[in-house]
């Protein structure tokens, strides 16, 4: 029964190969000439060294300056010259060179117009830098005169507000997203704290400041009376935002009743352990919107599911029955909630008609997935394996863009291994790399195909190597002014801009979330630049989320999603531990997103997350003296270290490892004699800590992600893995 039922899955691959396979990857090489088609702003067919540019445009001012002379000097007339021109100055002044900036930028902006604002605001900076404060002074009023409706403006209100306050007015009333505005508004109130439209801008548009939230609480407790419903609304959002979902809920009680602020306000109850209250909350949204649905699908619908998992049951499935009745965006979630409820109540007929009403009416519901993997694993369980696999296979052939999917059918493929079927496992070990290649059961089927890309007890020794693109993706929306800024990787000035720019930040375009996921990761805010480009994921529109699968698609997302900050340092001590560098990199970027101040609610600080009494102990063991966790090579130094010990700890199996890491090496220890260790994906899998059992898919996924991206072997590997499936 199993072979028949395996094979039946292996030709169910083959359907969803010719549909699926092709319909993802066919495309891509059309998509991506499509996609360096979106920017107007982009290298230049014509000009032989736009390429140039804009691949030096990545260097270090010491490393790009030779050839940066070269073109200025031999080419002119050129947007290559220009912009070799631009990048000379900006160098130049940022290393103090003021003369030689100001030679570079005279009447720059006659040749590189794109950028004239911009131009004349460094020739300002330079004079000012040069402590020539007439000059300045005329420069800066230069900027005024010339580019007053550009943003850029405010950088000279800023300037001269300096000397003359009624400049600084004129910044916060005609620009007061801008980053400079933010700042005057922050001089303000240091000085005067009362000063309600301050706070208010700072609430709208300073999101990104350390000290957010202390404005926020100054806002309510001493203006609450006077906050209009707007008001409240870009506080709750503000809140949300930094996950302060608690305080988010008070908020959003007092802004406009919408379905999203009142889902937002029982939710954020919620989250803060306070039940009672959220219940009501629940029920007044549902009285207050009991038809409205929202399209982020926070509303009345979502509400009715979450309310009845606070009540008891018998009440619950009532509930639920009016989600089935009422909301069919929200059916199948009903139907496997009340068929969980309808077992506990002792109804088993009951609940066996509603999980078959769930498959039958609703087969290619993610609520169905759910409910086949849940039984494929009550089947495995107890050694099952038959219909394990069968009710596994359903989840890949009817739900392939399930969050399941990867996971059951890369179970499917090791329960037919165990049963001596190796085509058959090796048929689905190859689909699911193939049709789910950036996910961690991707890397666990190239391991079981044999490539090599280093199983658990093999990756600490390998040394992969790594290539990195040379050139910045594009920017999907926003001016050719910002195009531009960020294709010569001037980060800040890029991103100064599109805080003038981003006005949909509550109900932001895929595109525009996707555009400010790259501006936040180019200046270095990779935790909210992850989460930026990883959430459009949670897109429910099927346009947008259509959009999303066509970004997805593109190498410039991969990209962009798996930086590598800090290189030369983890590197360095990685080599210095015997520790494979990717894999560091993988547990860095899951730890800290690379944010070297970040710290934990226990106080696991820096990017690898290092506790205080942890990094005593190890500065101690290697005579580290006068460190901070929060600086990045005593971070790493340590980090690395203890991640070594992990290692030698587990005889070099970097699952054990990466475990240890996360949850400590006593709760591995514990699990060890608990589970054993026959089989380490079975391990993985039993794993009791959610935390650590969601990291070590997480670390090794990410391990995975790197390699395919940047190690050309592997790259090619991949290529040809699924040109093959292209080809059936």
């Amino acid at each position: 029964m199993l072979k028949q039922r395996s094979t039946q899955f292996v030709v169910l691959l083959s359907v969803a190969i010719a549909a699926l396979l092709l319909g993802v990857f066919f495309p891509l090489m059309q998509w991506q000439k499509l996609w360096k088609s979106q920017s107007t702003v982009s290298i230049d067919d014509t000009d032989p060294l736009a390429e140039t540019v804009l691949n030096l445009a990545a260097l270090s001012p010491d490393e790009r300056q030779a050839e940066l002379e070269e073109i200025n000097q031999e080419t002119a007339n050129s947007i290559s010259h220009s912009r070799a021109r631009y990048l000379l100055a900006t160098d130049r002044l940022q290393q103090g060179e003021t003369e030689k900036a100001i030679a570079l930028l005279d009447e720059l902006e006659v040749d590189y117009p794109l950028l004239g604002g911009q131009i004349a605001v460094k020739r300002a900076e330079a004079y000012q830098t040069a402590g020539d404060k007439e000059k300045a002074k005329q420069a800066w009023l230069d900027v005024i005169a010339r580019y007053p409706d550009e943003p850029v403006v405010a950088e000279a209100f800023y300037a001269l507000g300096k000397d003359d306050p009624n400049y600084w007015d004129q910044a916060i009333a005609e620009f007061p997203a801008h980053p400079r505005s933010v700042e005057i508004a922050e001089t303000r109130l240091k000085e005067n704290p009362n000063q309600l439209p301050l706070l208010l801008l700072i609430a709208r548009h300073g999101i990104y400041l350390n000290n957010y939230g202390t404005y926020l609480e100054q806002l309510q407790a001493k203006y609450a009376s006077q906050l209009t419903p707007e008001d409240w609304e870009a506080i709750a959002f503000g809140y949300w935002e930094k996950q302060d979902y608690g305080k988010g809920a008070i908020a959003y009680s007092q802004a406009q009743p919408t379905p999203q602020h009142l889902y937002r306000h029982a939710r954020g109850l919620w989250l803060e352990g306070k039940i009672p209250e959220s219940r009501q909350a629940y029920e007044k949204l549902i009285q207050t919107f009991p038809k409205q649905q929202d399209p982020t699908g926070e509303d009345a619908g979502y509400g009715l599911i979450r309310l009845a998992r606070l009540i008891e049951r018998e009440e619950a499935i009532k509930l639920l029955e009016q989600v089935i009745n009422q909301f069919p965006r929200y059916t199948p979630e009903a139907l496997l909630d009340q068929s969980k409820l309808l077992d506990e109540l002792k109804s088993p007929q009951s609940a066996s008609a509603t999980r078959k009403k769930l498959l039958n009416q609703y087969s290619a519901s993610e609520a169905a997935a759910q409910l086949r993997w849940e039984i494929a694993e009550k089947f495995a369980q107890v050694g099952n394996l038959a219909d394990a696999s069968q009710w596994a296979s359903q989840i890949v052939t009817e739900n392939p863009n399930s969050e399941y999917a990867p996971e059951a059918g890369f179970w499917v493929a090791q329960w037919a291994a165990q049963k001596g079927r190796s085509q058959e496992a090796k048929e689905a070990y190859s689909y699911i790399l193939a049709r789910y290649p950036e996910s961690y059961y991707a890397w666990r089927s190239a391991v079981k195909l044999g490539w090599p890309v280093g199983d658990f007890t093999t990756v600490r020794t390998l040394s992969p190597h790594v290539q990195y693109p040379e050139t910045h993706p594009n920017l999907l929306v926003g001016s050719d002014q910002l195009k531009e800024l960020y294709l010569l990787g001037q980060h800040q000035e890029a991103w100064k801009l599109w805080q003038v720019e981003f006005k949909d930040r509550m109900s932001p375009s895929v595109e525009q979330q996707y555009t400010d996921g790259l501006v936040r990761m180019a200046v270095g805010d990779n935790l909210d630049g992850i989460w930026m480009l990883t959430s459009l994921s949670q897109r429910e529109d099927p346009k947008e989320k259509a959009r999303y699968l066509e970004i997805k698609n593109t190498p410039d997302y991969w990209q962009v999603l798996y930086p590598f900050p800090y290189l030369e340092t983890i590197v360095n001590w990685s080599e210095k531990r015997d520790l494979n560098t990717v894999l560091v990199t993988a547990l860095i970027r899951q730890e800290s997103r690379f944010m070297p101040s970040i710290k934990s609610v226990v106080g696991a600080t820096g990017l690898m997350q290092v506790m205080p009494e942890t990094g005593e102990e190890v500065a101690q063991k290697i005579q580290l003296t006068d460190y901070s966790l929060e600086n990045v090579n005593d971070n790493v130094n340590l980090g690395t270290y203890y991640l070594h010990f992990t290692h030698e700890q587990y005889n070099n199996n970097s699952m054990l490892a990466v475990a240890s890491y996360n949850a400590g090496p006593l709760a591995v220890s514990e699990w060890l004699q608990r589970f054993g260790f026959n089989d380490p994906d079975e391990f993985v899998e039993k794993i009791p800590y959610p935390e650590t059992y969601g990291y070590v898919k997480s670390v090794f996924g990410n391990y995975w992600n790197y390699l395919r991206i940047y190690n050309p072997d592997v790259a090619e590997m991949m290529e040809k893995h699924i040109s093959s499936y292209q080809s059936k």
